[in-house]
């Protein structure tokens, strides 16, 4: 998308009429809005009415002139300078005529003493003339001494009049001397005065005040000033979440945001006295080139957040999901084959805010360079401001160490060699030295010399493969190539993916920043941090793998991210490709292929089948046929999960994938009958007497008669031993449960027992619904003396097991279901809603039926949109048309759910019928088509 970048809002501090979106006479017509005030006072006997029709008449016109802004920026959306300048403008008008018309007609002084005298300042973004449509009024009243009963009252009614055009006012009196004061000891006021404006009054006293803030104050605290700036900044990304990358981002104050850009705006201001933003290039600071690359992102910041006001209809900042699909749609993202226009949009946003990061790194360092010498404590103070290394090391050859950082030598010796684009990232690697932002600026604009011709250099490859395998730390490497276009450079499908949003719940970072992230965890496998947690990854690793086919799958894995097809399709055809540029083998490069294409498969199965379906296993194993695919698959998944996001990864995940690689490297290596040893019914029956040794042999031999195959082959030992304790105690008109944390897989462990009947699996379904429980595993059984046990695994909103202290009301409330004092199906329904923010997010629902994937059972897969009582619509659905379920795997994704059933018919038969498959398929769809349309109610 192609944006319109018109002046640049800070090159105008003042709210005059020029260069608005609008006439000015249109927004505002003074002379016709005074003579008609001055008649509405005619008639008013007291200053009250006085006040309230001076407030009826501006208020009109405000809000006239909002909506003329309004109207003219939506047609032209990216004029933003010109929109916020507007807002300012009538902002202004208003303000002005209004301090008029008290001092004029409410509080008139014909002859005001020397004391008697004040001027209306704005201040922060105000005074800057920066206005969002629903931005703050930040004012200053100034007084010369302390404010007399006459100020004091034009004050008072200014600020009524001001909040009865609902105008959100920031405001303070004071005198110079108090400004003074106060701004010696406040970093916020001291920010805020930094950028002061005259309105109205006594000018004479606003310009008293600059002058004396600039002689007092601000010319003798830079290097303070500069420390606190900094240390503010650091603590607001801290705040924000402490990444650019973040799925819903602050416009404002997070990283990357518009509050960054002015920081370094207030610091040149402050130890300059620039009165633009683009007297940062003569301060030496910036090249043109960066300057413009500051002011298009500031452009494209302020585009966002204004229309991101307009499209809430109040002052916000958080640019949610549902923000995020109105704001593109205003500025013309349209979607394309495998891109959305919101992500093609937030693409564009985090360029922006990357670039914000580069330009914050480049400015500090010139700042760092100009100050360190004249005040070794302000350079200091910037160091530690700063994660870079100041110590001394001794550079390589053609390069030399300037601030603690790899700058170089001989600038043209350096592009002679375009090799030197990737030597200088081995370079940092080595000294464990970060490069300084002189070379980073010579790298950026000379990415032209990076051509096939380097591509297919042979020590090119293999300096680009060192980076990923010989230093333990790829990911610093990686990252910085990333933001200085190197990465994309050498390798130009990768391009194509940076900054790229995945518009969806799941994924918390770009693209990119996933397969960076993924990588990290690659190197920390590696070296020996994540051992406790993640042992069998540890252990593959241990043991030894192709660690370059695992680093380059890692890095090519979601490279088809944003093309048409399926991602892993495309990405395998673009690892032909890429693999032979990077110098891998035949094999290397067919074994990457394999892994890049079925790179989902591990997860897939895992999370989406029943593991203990022995035919699951089977064919599973006839898909990867190696152990050593295996191997490198596992770690993969591993890294390629845990790269998510925060929370994604959990115990629950890993012990699914622990068992799947057990099983199927057992198979593998003995043959699938060992499986089957592991699986079989007289193994799991000898491991429960073991289990209850307490319990009598006449007891233990009724439970495992009662059982059929299926049972045995499904649960673990330890519930074996939980339903045998409950079998002990069964009725036929008692429900019996125990529920209890299962630690080992981040979940809570819900066993019920009770007399069988149809629908037992859906009433239970919809208990759990109603108190908020999120089911990712479930399987249900029926004895041979006409009992179900049913189990379901289940964790909290927050995907952990309940506390012990939520459990009474779980077990509370699933009894009412099941006794049927509580109707699921109506109790659910003011619960069963998705909230506004993620009703933009569109996951097609697909319905699959598989008679192959189990030897016992049809497979349904439901892929659709979630919701607090989807798996209770599916279940309800399924035993409403005779369907019996023997068990239920859970899969969310964000807002995606796949929820999977291993059923029979009535008569224990596969739903072999064409007929009746599509029979239940419609009515599946209709449960869902129907439900959806109540939650987004």
């Amino acid at each position: 998308m192609e944006q319109v970048s018109d002046i640049n809002t800070s090159q105008t501090n003042t709210g005059g009429p020029g260069a608005l979106i609008c006439e000015p006479g249109l927004l505002f017509d003074g002379p016709a809005i005074r003579a008609e005030i001055e008649e509405a006072l005619s008639s008013c006997a007291d200053n009250y009415a006085k006040r309230s029709a001076i407030s009826t008449v501006l208020d009109r016109v405000n809000i006239q002139a909002r909506d003329h802004i309004k109207a003219a920026y939506l047609k032209t959306p990216f004029k933003t300078s010109r929109t916020i300048r507007s807002y300012t403008y009538i902002t202004d008008q208003l303000i002005n005529t209004a301090v008029e018309m008290v001092q004029t007609y409410l509080h008139p002084l014909p002859n005001p003493t020397r004391s008697e005298r004040i001027s209306i300042v704005a201040v922060g973004g105000y005074g800057r003339g920066e206005m969002a449509p629903f931005s703050d009024v930040d004012l200053l009243f100034l007084t010369p001494y302390k404010l007399t009963p006459w100020g004091e009252s034009v004050v008072e009614s200014t600020l009524y009049i001001l909040w009865d055009l609902k105008m959100k006012i920031g405001h303070a009196t004071r005198t110079v001397e108090e400004c003074i004061r106060l701004a010696g000891t406040d970093l916020t006021i001291r920010t805020a005065l930094l950028e002061s404006r005259f309105l109205y009054g006594d000018a004479e006293l606003a310009e008293t005040l600059d002058t004396q803030l600039w002689k007092q104050l601000f010319k003798s605290t830079g290097p303070e000033f500069v420390a606190l700036k900094l240390e503010e900044r650091e603590a607001r990304h801290k705040k924000q979440g402490a990444t650019r990358f973040l799925l819903e981002p602050n416009v404002k104050e997070g990283k990357g945001g518009l509050r960054d850009l002015q920081t370094l705006y207030w610091i040149t201001k402050y130890l300059s006295g620039a009165k633009l933003p683009s007297e940062m290039i003569y301060a030496g600071y910036f090249t043109t080139t960066e300057y413009a690359s500051f002011d298009q992102a500031e452009n494209f910041l302020w585009t966002v957040r204004c229309h991101l006001h307009l499209v809430v209809g109040r002052a916000a900042e958080l640019m949610t999901f549902d923000s995020q699909v109105a704001i593109a749609t205003a500025l013309g993202y349209e979607d394309t084959e495998g891109l959305r226009g919101v992500e093609a949009f937030m693409q564009e946003y985090f360029t922006h805010a990357t670039h914000v990061g580069d330009l914050t790194r480049i400015f500090l360092t010139a700042l760092e360079a100009q100050h360190v010498k004249q005040q070794p404590s302000f350079g200091a103070r910037l160091l530690r401001a700063m994660p870079w290394r100041s110590d001394s090391v001794e550079a390589p050859e053609g390069y030399k160490i300037v601030h603690g950082r790899l700058s170089i030598e001989d600038e043209d010796a350096y592009l002679a060699d375009p090799i030197n684009f990737l030597r200088i990232f081995e370079h940092g690697l080595d000294t464990d030295i970060l490069i300084h932002p002189d070379a980073m600026r010579l790298i950026v604009a000379n990415l032209e010399l990076i051509t096939n011709k380097l591509r297919t250099n042979p020590e090119a490859q293999k300096l680009f493969l060192s980076l990923l395998l010989d230093y333990g730390n790829p990911e610093r490497a990686l990252r910085r190539m990333n933001e200085l276009g190197v990465l994309g450079a050498f390798i130009p499908e990768f391009q194509r993916i940076v900054c790229l949003m995945q518009f969806n719940m799941y994924h918390h970072y770009t693209v990119d920043e996933h397969t960076i992230q993924c990588i990290s965890n690659l190197a920390r496998i590696e070296k020996g941090e994540l051992k406790e947690s993640l042992p069998v990854a540890s252990g593959i690793l241990e043991g030894g793998v192709d660690r370059k086919v695992l680093y380059v799958a890692l890095l090519l894995h979601d490279i088809g991210k944003g093309l048409p097809e399926d991602h892993s399709i495309a990405g395998a055809r673009l690892a032909r490709t890429i693999c032979p540029q990077l110098g891998l083998s035949e094999g290397e490069t067919d074994t990457v292929v394999w892994l890049v294409r079925h790179h989902l498969l591990l997860s897939d199965v895992a999370q989406k089948r029943d593991l203990s379906d022995p035919k699951t296993v089977r064919d599973f194993a006839k898909e990867v046929k190696t152990t050593a695919r295996l191997n490198l698959l596992t770690v993969l998944t591993v890294c390629d999960i845990r790269g998510v996001g925060p929370g994604t990864w959990n115990n629950w995940k890993a012990q699914l994938i622990r068992d799947l690689h057990r099983y199927t490297k057992l198979a593998l290596h003995e043959g699938f009958d060992k499986v089957l040893e592991l699986q079989s019914s007289s193994e799991a029956q000898d491991a429960l007497r073991a289990a209850l040794p307490k319990m009598s042999r006449k007891a233990l031999d009724a439970e495992v008669e009662r059982h059929y195959p299926a049972y045995w082959q499904g649960l673990d030992t330890e519930t074996h031993k939980i339903f045998a304790k409950l079998m002990q105690k069964a009725t036929t008109t008692e429900i019996l449960s125990d529920i209890k944390a299962d630690k080992d897989h981040d979940a809570t462990r819900a066993c019920f027992v009770l007399q069988d009947h149809p629908g037992i699996f859906s009433r239970l379904a919809g208990a759990l619904a109603l108190v908020g429980a999120n089911v990712v595993d479930a399987r249900t059984y029926t004895s041979s003396d006409g009992y179900a046990t049913a189990v379901f695994w289940i964790q909290d909103a927050k995907g952990k097991p309940y506390e012990k202290s939520r459990l009474t009301r779980l077990r509370s409330m699933i009894n009412k279901t099941l006794k049927g004092e509580v109707i699921a199906k109506d109790a659910l329904k003011p619960h069963d809603k998705i909230k506004k923010r993620e009703r933009d997010f569109v996951v097609p629902t697909v319905i699959s039926f598989d008679n192959k994937g189990s030897d016992l059972y049809t497979i349904i897969e439901v892929d659709t949109r979630d919701r607090p009582g989807l798996l209770y619509d599916l279940t309800r659905t399924l035993s409403e048309n005779n369907i019996y379920i023997a068990s239920a795997v859970i899969a969310t994704y964000g807002e995606q759910a796949v929820d999977v059933f291993y059923v029979k018919d009535m008569f224990g038969l596969k739903l072999h019928s064409a007929a009746k498959r599509t029979k239940i398929e419609d009515a599946l769809c209709e449960a869902i088509k129907k439900s959806a349309v109540g939650a987004l109610a």
